[in-house]
This record gives structure tokens, C-alpha cells and sequence, in this order.
């Protein structure tokens, strides 16, 4: 099977297009539907300083590695920044990969812990917490953007990038109905704008699979470790569905990421002037006091 664009040897068919592309024209049309991604949304504008948020895992990484390439023909700089939160066993290891990745691509690189941040690690968070229906996902997910602002606004940066992709935004859609939190349906936009800081998804359009194999055609190193805590939420299994559904009928999933768009500007157009100023931080949110400095206040007053 030769590649659709230049008449090379295949390596990856896009089921959903018919497409079958060498490594070279893959890895150019990830880089371009990004760029497009990027363009359609307004998501980085001439001059800015990109902060990028790096886990050490592949989406994150691929994301550094495609902004760079971009960065070297459009006006705009990179800064990455990892978060600690503290888990034995597991973290250094991706801590250790994003540090040699920035070094060999000359990008700035700054960690932020947990344990600094909020005098917490993730561990001891988990063993704080009194509701064990709280998941160690919720816990460590509301943390970490909390970490990622402080980091953001530490380094002066004008956007954070996230390696959020098209099967991330569908999971946490379906993970915020079957909770029952819609409200936050209309947070989940791919490039929005609060207190002075952007925060954008490049990724939002491109399928997880099509990352991995983007970070393993362009030798990519990232972290193949599981965090010991990812089978406590729910997302694993309904990443599985919608692969399933996937396999079963091709481009469902992008059908559904349209669907989706379409009902998160709904709920935020309903919901915006139900939009507040937390009393404690002055990050936006729907109450009085925001998630992340109510859940830090309960597990201090656990410890104590």
C-alpha cells in the first residue's frame, strides 16, 4: 500500500478519511491540522509567550515537539512547564524525560510541586480525603490547573497550551452528563480567555491514536508508565466505548466532536452570567468560593 500523497510506502491509515500516508506526509498533516486548529480558533497571536503544559506523557510532549516546528517559522516562544504532585514511583521518571526533551529541542523549562504549592502532595491528599467518591483523578485534575495558572503567571506567559485531544474533550463531556455537573459543559471550550490568561487545546481536533502515533514515527520518548491511580475514575472505560464505537464505525467520533461544540457554546451562553469571582483566589467560577481553595480548605482542616 503506497502513501496518497507522494507515492511512498504507507505506515498509518486514517480510517475515517481513506487516507494512507508514509511517515513523513503523516507526521506533516498532524503538524498542519494543528496549525489549522490553531488558526480557526485564534489561539496564538504574534509575539505571544506559549506556556505549555508537559506531563512527560505523549500527547503533552508530541504538542512541544509540533508548537517548536511551528515556532521556527511563526513569531511566538515557548516555555514548558511540569507539575509535581508528588507520586512515588512514578513522577521522577517523567520528570527526568521532559527535562532531556526541552534540553534537546532548546526550550525553557520550569517544575512546579505540589508540595510547594500547596503544602500537599497528591498522596496526602489522598489520605485526607473523607468522601472516597472523590476520585484521586478529581483531586490531582483540579490541583494541577491550579498549579499550571501559578506557574503560568509566575513565568509572565500570555497563553497556556494544553495536549488535549479530541478523545480527551468527548471523555470528559460524557464524564461531566453522567455526573450531572453540566454546568461545566460550558467550560470546556477549545481556546477561552479568563483573568487576562488564554488557555487553548491544539490537539482538540485530532484523534488520540493518531498522537501516539505521531510521538512514535518522530521517536518521540515519553512515559509509557500508568499512573497507579487512573483505573479510580471512570474515563478509562469510556475511552474503551468510544474506541469501540469507533472500530465499529469510522469518523463517529468526529461527528460527535461537532455535536459536542455545539452544545458546550449552548450551556456557556446560558450560563454566563451565572459566572462569578472566587472571594479567595479571584479565579472565575459559578460560586462564591471556586473548587480548587474549597477542596484545600477541607483537606488542612482534615489534617489538622
Amino acid at each position: 500500500m503506497n502513501c496518497n500523497r507522494c507515492g511512498n510506502i504507507a505506515v498509518f491509515s486514517r480510517k475515517y478519511s481513506g487516507e494512507s500516508l508514509c511517515s513523513c506526509c503523516f507526521s506533516d498533516s498532524i503538524v498542519k491540522k494543528t496549525s489549522k486548529t490553531i488558526s480557526k480558533y485564534n489561539m496564538i497571536q504574534n509575539g505571544d509567550v506559549v506556556g505549555v503544559a508537559v506531563s512527560g506523557g505523549k500527547d503533552s510532549l508530541s504538542l512541544l515537539h509540533v508548537l517548536k516546528k511551528m515556532s521556527e517559522s511563526h513569531n511566538f516562544k515557548l516555555i514548558a512547564i511540569t507539575i509535581d504532585e508528588g507520586i512515588p514511583g512514578y513522577r521522577d521518571e517523567a520528570l527526568e524525560i521532559v527535562r532531556n526533551f526541552c534540553n534537546n529541542l532548546d526550550v525553557e523549562y520550569r517544575s512546579y510541586a505540589y508540595k510547594d504549592l500547596f503544602d500537599l502532595t497528591l498522596e496526602e491528599s489522598l489520605e485526607l480525603r473523607e468522601n472516597e467518591k472523590i476520585s484521586s483523578c478529581s483531586i490531582c485534575g483540579i490541583l494541577r490547573r491550579r498549579a499550571i495558572d501559578f506557574g503560568a503567571k509566575d513565568l509572565d506567559v500570555d497563553i497556556i497550551a494544553t495536549g488535549h485531544n479530541l478523545d480527551d474533550v468527548l471523555q470528559t463531556f460524557i464524564i461531566n452528563v453522567l455526573s450531572g455537573d453540566t454546568n461545566k459543559i460550558g467550560w470546556m471550550e477549545s481556546a477561552t480567555s479568563t483573568n487576562k490568561m488564554r488557555k487553548i487545546k491544539p490537539f482538540c481536533e485530532i484523534y488520540e491514536n493518531e498522537i501516539v502515533f505521531y510521538a512514535f514515527t518522530n521517536e518521540i520518548p515519553f512515559q509509557s508508565e500508568e499512573c497507579p491511580h487512573m483505573n479510580e475514575g471512570i474515563r478509562t472505560e469510556i475511552r474503551e466505548f468510544l474506541n469501540s464505537l469507533e472500530n465499529h464505525h469510522s469518523g463517529i467520533k468526529n461527528s460527535m466532536y461537532g455535536s459536542v461544540m455545539k452544545l458546550i457554546q449552548i450551556v456557556k451562553d446560558a450560563n454566563y452570567k451565572q459566572r462569578r469571582v472566587c472571594q479567595k483566589c479571584g479565579n472565575q467560577c459559578t460560586g462564591e468560593i471556586c473548587s480548587v481553595c474549597t477542596m484545600l480548605v477541607n483537606l488542612k482542616q482534615d489534617r489538622s
